[in-house]
């Protein structure tokens, strides 16, 4: 994935959850390195990857209250 597609990917999980965009890009970036760790197809990588954050951050959310 382009850095480009990646920072609007990015953009679009921190204002859907609202959460800051330091925070959501680096568990994104976290993330896409635990990912594609040894991964062998890339095709869908940046949607695992954006699904995976999502519902961290609402895990996140639902333990905080």
């Amino acid at each position: 994935m382009n850095q480009e597609a990646a920072e609007e990917v990015v953009k679009t999980i921190a204002t859907e959850t609202q959460t800051p965009l330091e925070i959501v890009a680096k568990m994104y970036e976290q993330t896409w390195a635990e990912f594609s760790d040894g991964a062998r197809v890339m095709d869908y990588l940046s949607v695992l990857v954006s699904r995976r954050v999502r519902e961290d951050l609402r895990n996140l959310r639902k333990n905080a209250h």
